[in-house]
Order: C-alpha cells, then sequence, then structure tokens
C-alpha cells in the first residue's frame, strides 16, 4: 500500500459535566501538538481523521469539529474554549428550580432540569452550523425511542444524503438528553423526518468501538480505504466512571426498590458498557499484535463529586483542577499520542 500513515480516531464516553475531565486533557494534548509540531495553531482536529463522543463527549465532539465563522476550513474552538461551554455555563445548565425540583420530584415524576437552559448554551456556541460542514468526519450516538434501536449522527453520511443531515445542535442535544435529567429530544433532519432520541450513553457510552467499527466501512480523510485495526490509532477518553468512590454500598443497595434503583442503574449500565468496550478493544489490538495503537485514558477523581450533574462552584473548579491533575499524571501517554498523531498525519 502506497501510504503507510495510520488513520487516527479520537473517542469520549459520556459523563455529564465530567466533561470537563476528559476536556482538560485534550487541552493539554493540544499544547502538546503545537510544541511538538512547532505550530502554534495547532487544534484537535488537525490531528484526528474521525471523532466520536456520546453525550458530554458527543458535545464536545461536535464543539471540536464546528469550523471558524471567518475561515471554514479551521476550527472555531481551541480545546480550552471548547471545556469553557461547562465552565461557563455549566450552573445554568444544571440549575433547577424549585417548581420543577418540587413537580418532578427530583427527577422521578420528569426531568430534573429545564433543557432551555441547555438549548440556549448550544444555540450560542454552534449556532445555524448544519452537520455536513463539521470538519471531520464524526460519529455521535443517541437512541431512538419510537424505533428502538441505536441513532448515529454521521457527519461523512450528512454529506452526501439530506436524510443525514442534521443541526448541530440539536445532534449535541440528542446526544445528552439523559433520561431523568432531560426530556426527549425531538430533531429533524433535512428531508424532514422526525426522530424522538435520548441519551447514547443507554447503550453505548464508551463510543470508542463504535467509532472503529464505522471507519472500517469509510475512507477516512484519503488515508485509507476500509482501514484494519491494524491501520488505526485510537485514543479513547474516559470521564470519570471508574473513580474509587463511584461505586455503591451493600448496606444502602439492598433494600432499594424503582424508584431509589433509578438514577444508580443509569450509571452502573454506563460505566459497565465503557468498561466493555475498553476490554474488547484491548483484544482486538493484542490480536493484531499492535496494542500501542490503542490508548484509553480513564481520570481519576480526586476532590470533585461523582455526580454527572454537580455544577456547582465549588465542583466545577474541583473538576477543573481534578482534569489539570489528570493531564499530568499522562504526561507520559499525552506526549506519545501526539508524537504519534504528528508521525501519521
Amino acid at each position: 500500500m502506497a501510504n503507510k500513515k495510520l488513520s487516527r480516531i479520537l473517542s469520549i464516553d459520556g459523563g455529564g459535566i465530567r466533561g470537563i475531565l476528559p476536556g482538560q486533557i485534550l487541552v493539554s494534548l493540544e499544547e502538546k501538538l503545537k510544541n511538538l509540531d512547532n505550530n502554534p495553531n495547532a487544534a484537535i482536529a488537525d490531528y484526528f481523521d474521525m471523532i466520536a463522543g456520546t453525550s458530554t463527549g458527543g458535545i464536545l465532539a461536535c464543539m471540536y469539529l464546528c469550523p471558524s465563522k471567518e475561515d471554514k476550513s479551521r476550527p472555531r474552538f481551541t480545546a480550552k474554549k471548547a471545556v469553557e461551554l461547562y465552565l461557563d455555563r455549566g450552573d445554568e445548565i444544571f440549575d433547577v428550580s424549585f417548581w420543577q425540583k418540587f413537580r418532578s420530584l427530583g427527577g422521578v415524576t420528569d426531568e430534573k432540569y429545564n433543557e432551555e437552559e441547555l438549548e440556549e448554551a448550544l444555540e450560542d456556541y454552534i449556532g445555524d452550523l448544519k452537520l455536513n460542514e463539521l470538519l471531520r468526519a464524526c460519529l455521535i450516538t443517541s437512541y431512538d425511542i419510537k424505533r428502538k434501536k441505536g441513532h448515529f449522527f454521521r457527519s461523512h453520511r450528512a454529506k452526501s444524503d439530506p436524510a443525514y443531515n442534521f443541526y448541530v445542535k440539536d445532534v449535541a442535544r440528542a446526544t445528552s438528553a439523559a433520561p431523568t435529567y432531560f426530556e426527549v429530544a425531538r430533531v429533524k433532519a433535512d428531508d424532514n423526518t422526525l426522530y424522538p432520541l435520548i441519551d447514547g450513553g443507554v447503550f453505548v457510552n464508551n463510543p470508542a468501538l463504535c467509532a472503529y467499527s464505522e471507519a472500517r466501512t469509510i475512507k477516512i480523510d484519503n488515508l485509507r480505504n476500509k482501514p484494519k485495526a491494524a491501520d488505526m490509532i485510537i485514543v479513547s477518553l474516559g470521564t470519570g466512571s471508574g473513580s474509587k468512590d463511584h461505586g455503591y454500598e451493600y448496606k444502602k443497595s439492598k433494600r432499594w426498590g424503582a424508584i431509589e434503583w433509578v438514577k444508580p442503574i443509569i450509571d452502573i449500565m454506563m460505566s459497565g458498557v465503557a468498561d466493555t468496550v475498553d476490554y474488547q478493544l484491548k483484544q482486538i489490538y493484542n490480536a493484531v499484535e499492535k496494542p500501542e495503537q490503542y490508548i484509553r485514558l480513564e481520570p481519576q477523581l480526586f476532590t470533585a463529586d461523582s455526580a454527572m450533574d454537580n455544577a456547582s462552584a465549588k465542583n466545577l473548579s474541583a473538576l477543573k483542577n481534578d482534569g489539570e491533575q489528570n493531564a499530568k499524571d499522562f504526561d507520559k501517554e499525552i506526549s506519545r499520542i501526539a508524537k504519534m498523531l504528528i508521525d501519521n498525519k
């Protein structure tokens, strides 16, 4: 094969406000890329051929791939600017009024949060951009509750078929419509088909294996046609779901009923899927004797609360600090990733 460069895929898990953790790791990666590639304008989108994301990871993926309003060939947001969506607007997105708290019984009888603040933030950051305008291939997950199947937003499909094209703000809204937290999203494709969608985390909180499968079917950025595992680099980022303080005690849980199990089962399902995907990809890359081409970074929570919706000023600061500490702890891995990305640019 004439072109020996590897296809480069980034995957980001779901995890609500904990998206700050992988967001800060990517801030560090972007700085490494600038320094190692001697390119002060280096951006995450310049070094990946596909970005996949679920829920909060889906929002980040959309942000990294948004084109600049001034130059459609360049990214609109730096990694630092992308994570500021959470730091600047998180407290508004996850703000619950007394009436909403009373009416929903804390998310039991209705969604816990009003979706208007989330939609306003997405409008302010993304505007009326369409999926087919994104800079690179993407795979953003959601679940279609009417058709009872996964729904994947793919910018590369949107470029050739209006049935796959949506407003990016609607994509971000749909992938983050977590049950009990936000109302079901109802989005319309360019062919006027309507889809009732919820957070992709209910079935694929870690979208790395889906991204791998999608990459096998397409030609990525003119590098390879239908690349195999040995032809890909996959960088997969978690959101702290594996942290030690993120478990549930037997004494408390043994008497839980349906209401008490609602939130924990969603969290357990999401973290369990993420671990399963990590195991499967490790086996795939071990089988082709390229284990170094699959990198999974699962950040830890040191001082921040593990709740997906704790956007208090104190916890936002703690998440930012924890994210920066994880970036320091993963410094060797981030440097290795940066070098691999540059070598295959």
